[in-house]
């Protein structure tokens, strides 16, 4: 039976599976944020909830990143101020990527 790690590098290998694993690391990336700043903070989902006026199982489904719609930008404010915290939204340029419309004259 392989590892998890095993298992891992070997589905990387695959163009399609790295691809999707790439598209979604900065969404990882900003839920693994999410759930140190609670950590740190020192509280559970039900305090948070109870902080910004939500249910425990909103704030579970916002750190899974499985809700079925993408939490608003005024959710994620309030969360980060629940947590002693300014969220911070930036556009960052990725080399060598662009949208093709962008690249038309106008």
């Amino acid at each position: 039976m392989l590892t998890h790690k095993e298992l891992k590098t070997r589905a990387l290998k695959r163009v399609d599976v790295k691809a999707e694993y790439d598209r979604l690391d900065e969404e990882f990336s900003l839920l693994d944020e999410f759930l140190q700043a609670r950590a740190a903070a020192g509280i559970t989902q039900a305090e948070l909830a109870e902080r910004i006026g939500t249910t425990q199982s909103a704030i579970a489904r916002l750190e899974s990143g499985r809700g079925s719609h993408s939490p608003s930008l005024s959710t994620l404010q309030k969360y980060a101020r629940a947590l002693g915290c300014r969220l911070e939204l930036k556009l960052i340029k990725t080399e060598g990527k662009s949208h093709p419309a962008l690249s038309r004259s106008r």
